[in-house]
């Protein structure tokens, strides 16, 4: 049959007929998923086996990839968000040839195996994200089609519709679980309101969990939900009729039109039996995360006309038909390269931003963009973050971002910059278009990290997002996921103290920033004042292989003298971490104060007190200890003498992780109870967050370690 014109860059061709090598390449794709749980021993066959024709579809006439070169920029995008269905994508990369062998398969779930038990970002060729936590995944593919849109508004925006090379398809599969999370609600009702063409979901309707019929707990109507949402929604169900019929074609006509549909994301409703054709435990969620075991494999073999006796059977001809995607990816990339190279030759100058900004590479000079305050000020480093963005804007075209509904408390709007939303959304107080830069993501946490996740691993560009440093709880699956993935995601996290003063406990993070730093690989970056502010986002976009959260400051904050004159360390040293901020008067100090953010200011008049008793302190600003930690130890000992054990910390939150540094002498001074609604000024002196407290605290510490000593 013929498809309708498939947009998107895709020729109208002819669609060739499902055929019987067709048929047995799905139940091969069947099979080995059922062989590899079982040889596990535990895992999930059910959906990998009832999906498996979908997946055969996508990979082997819809989906635009090259096997041989699976980061090529002009592939279209999978995202399986049902994660824990893996052997549905390693089955389809291996019948594919991307380098996947047999033994790999036969080595699912097993340590060092390119095949673990979610797909892995950056572990197994032809992944496209860490999937895993349902939900992420869909939330994922929106941020891809965010930023494909992006990327196509910087490099080539006057293209006409298809024309572009940067003109591709994010499709993503879904399973029930997925659309029940909250964060899909969250990012499918973004990715209808910002109209995201270039997305097609497929849901696997199979109306099985693991406590088996998904009626026991929901019952809504999901397809009235994208529709209500914006969505193109359509529907094939193969059990229609008597029977169970695996009508492809529908399906492949379905998704083409889905495909086609370039004025809102697509969702196609896929209904199927899980497990099918299982003759046991199919449609139950015994099949759904288990091995089947061996009278029931034997039996699906049966079924599927393989050889009972046999394990991971690729008959003779399947591989070889399988593998003539790698032809067909061969042809569409020779294809995308001539567009791309008349696209470089056309637009020299984008051409070679294009390049950088694939090679995460800052321009020659940007730190010059970056801006100063002059002391004396008093500044909130919410404030000064705001206009560091602002003054990137012209230097760095891929940064870009915006705010969880807070963008005048966030402080997250480049000025002057268009917001990112189709025309007909534009407001009088956010104008912009669909290739705009100022992100609204509405009050939608969740979705917000996951699509900044999905951003990032797009490429073309760098996000940015914010919201209160207390909503981060919101975020954190997410987060956790950018840390695993190592994507350069910047969270632009204010209010972070309890500054917020009348706000209350409610809105006052506590225990945030050490439930944060456990977080490994995220940075957490506290800058103690404006200049501290400027410095830390420039040690943030150096790095461009993990994320980094900014905790900002609400409050009004004194921009430090750091003149020669003033005895104040360069805010530069905020880069390394840690640093010497005021040296002890003297040879070596008796005792060092280690504080972080608005909690800097009080450290040092709490050094005034102690210099005047003749106390030699030093104050070292420590902005984000997973930095402090990468320096030598050469640098962290000059900085925190191991012989010095009088230390205190200041941090307005929770201790618990401090005393790693404080040593069994030591003193944090902290706060480790929920905050409450009054002026912030009160809060401070009412939880003991004063010089007068921090100076005693040395005192105490001073004692200790004398009598460490003395022992």
């Amino acid at each position: 049959m013929t498809t309708a014109s498939t947009g998107h860059h895709h020729p109208r061709t002819t669609t060739p007929p499902w055929t019987e090598i067709d048929r047995k390449a799905v139940d091969v794709a069947r099979a080995l998923a059922a062989d590899a749980v079982e040889r596990a021993g535990h895992g999930h066959p059910g959906t990998a086996i009832s999906l498996a024709p979908a997946a055969y579809l996508l990979f082997q006439r819809l989906l635009r990839h090259d096997p041989a070169d699976p980061r090529w920029a002009g592939r279209d995008r999978f995202v399986l968000s049902c994660g824990h269905s893996s052997l549905t994508l390693y089955t389809q990369l291996y019948l594919s040839g991307y380098g996947l062998s047999l033994d790999d398969l036969k080595a699912l779930r097993t340590g060092g195996s390119p095949t673990p038990a979610h797909p892995e970002y950056g572990h197994t060729p032809g992944v496209e994200t860490t999937t895993g936590p349902l939900g992420q995944g869909l939330a994922n593919a929106v941020g891809m089609a965010m930023a494909a849109r992006r990327e196509r508004g910087l490099f080539d925006p006057d293209a006409a519709p298809g024309d572009s090379p940067f003109d591709h398809t994010i499709w993503a599969f879904a399973s029930d679980g997925d659309l029940e999370e909250g964060i899909s609600h969250e990012a499918s009702s973004l990715a209808g309101h910002q109209k995201l063409g270039n997305l097609v979901v497929l849901w696997d309707d199979n109306r099985i969990s693991i406590e088996d019929d998904t009626s026991i707990a929901v019952s809504e109507d999901v397809l009235a939900r994208y529709r209500a949402y914006g969505w193109h929604v359509q529907r094939v169900d193969w059990t229609e009729g008597e029977g169970y019929a695996e009508d492809v074609p529908a399906l492949q006509d379905a998704l083409t039109a889905a495909r086609s549909e370039r004025g809102r994301p697509s969702l196609v409703a896929l209904r199927t039996v899980i497990g099918w054709p299982s003759p046991g435990k199919r449609n139950s969620g015994k099949i759904h995360g288990a091995a089947l075991g061996a009278a029931e494999l034997a039996a699906l073999k049966g079924e599927l006309g393989l050889d009972p006796e046999r394990t991971f059977q690729v008959p003779d001809g399947v591989l070889a038909h399988t593998r003539g995607a790698a032809e067909r990816g061969r042809i569409a990339h020779e294809e995308w390269d001539k567009r791309f190279r008349d696209w470089r030759t056309a637009q020299p100058e984008r051409a070679v931003e294009f390049d950088r900004i694939s090679a995460r590479r800052l321009p020659d000079g940007w730190q010059r963009a970056l801006p100063g305050f002059p002391a004396g000020e008093q500044i909130a480093t919410r404030k000064a973050s705001g206009e560091v963005l602002t003054a990137l804007a012209g230097a760095l075209p891929e940064l870009w971002g915006g705010s969880a509904d807070l963008a005048d408390s966030n402080l997250t709007t480049m000025k002057g910059e268009p917001s990112f939303v189709p025309e007909e959304h534009a407001t009088a107080a956010f104008p912009g278009h669909r290739y705009g830069r100022t992100l609204h993501f509405g009050i939608r946490e969740h979705a917000m990290g996951a699509i900044l996740n999905g951003i990032a691993l797009h490429g073309g560009t760098r996000p940015y997002g914010g919201t209160f440093l207390v909503f981060s709880d919101y975020m954190r699956p997410a987060v956790r996921l950018a840390a695993m993935m190592r994507l350069p995601v910047t969270y632009v996290w204010t209010h972070d103290s309890i500054g917020l003063g009348e706000d209350g406990p409610t809105h006052q993070p506590v225990e945030h920033l050490w439930s944060l730093r456990a977080i490994p690989g995220l940075d957490v970056v506290r800058p103690a004042d404006a200049n501290e502010t400027v410095a830390v986002w420039r040690g943030i976009l150096e790095r461009t292989d993990r994320p980094a959260g900014l905790a900002l400051s609400r409050q009004n904050l004194p921009v430090l003298d750091r003149s020669p004159a003033s005895g104040l360390a360069s805010a530069e040293g905020a880069v390394r971490g840690g640093y010497i901020l005021a040296e002890a008067t003297g040879e070596a100090p008796d005792v060092v104060l280690i504080a972080t953010g608005s909690e800097v200011p009080i450290a040092l008049e709490a050094r005034r007190i102690l210099q005047a008793e003749s106390v030699a302190t030093r104050v070292v600003s420590m902005p984000c200890l997973e930095w402090f930690a990468e320096q030598d130890s050469a640098y962290r000992d000059a900085v925190l003498p191991p012989d010095v054990e009088a230390r205190v910390s200041v941090e307005a939150g929770s201790a618990l992780g401090w005393y790693e540094l404080l040593g069994s002498a030591g003193e944090a001074v902290g706060i480790d109870q929920f905050g409450a609604s009054m002026p912030y000024q009160r809060l401070y002196e009412q939880f003991g967050l004063t010089p007068e407290r921090v100076a005693a605290a040395a005192r105490s510490s001073l004692l200790r370690a004398a009598r460490r000593a003395v022992r």
